[in-house]
């Protein structure tokens, strides 16, 4: 009964994990800035990494290998949003504007003619 639950725990945990990395990954293609992107790599990817290696750390039980998969995960919730803050702080002393709602909308309002001629 208990290795039951603990095997869709791990499974759960680990499908957590899966699908906010692929959150991220769609994140990082679709949003139109380095703000943007850095800001949902650092959230969606550290809980994506956190759920697996929580699951990593339930399937391995109370090991020794459990306590480095501890130590992983809390280094992963450290530096992970660090790395993003210290990226977009880099460009944003560098001169990278933010891109603006106003600024897409325009964008948006460009249509294609049959003739292949934007307007």
């Amino acid at each position: 009964m208990i290795e039951t639950i603990r095997f869709w725990a791990v499974v759960g945990l680990l499908g957590l994990g899966v699908l906010f990395t692929l959150v991220s990954t769609v994140g990082v293609i679709r949003l139109p800035d380095i703000y943007a992107r850095a800001h949902t790599a650092s959230q969606t990817d550290t809980l994506g990494a956190g759920f697996a290696l929580a699951g990593v750390a339930v399937a391995f039980g109370w090991q020794q290998a459990t306590v480095y998969t501890v130590l992983l995960l809390f280094f992963v919730f450290i530096t992970n949003p660090t790395a993003a803050h210290a990226i977009a702080r880099s460009a944003a002393e560098t001169g990278v504007e933010p891109l603006l709602a106003d600024e897409t909308d325009d964008e948006a309002d460009v249509t294609i003619d049959s003739g292949g001629e934007s307007r």
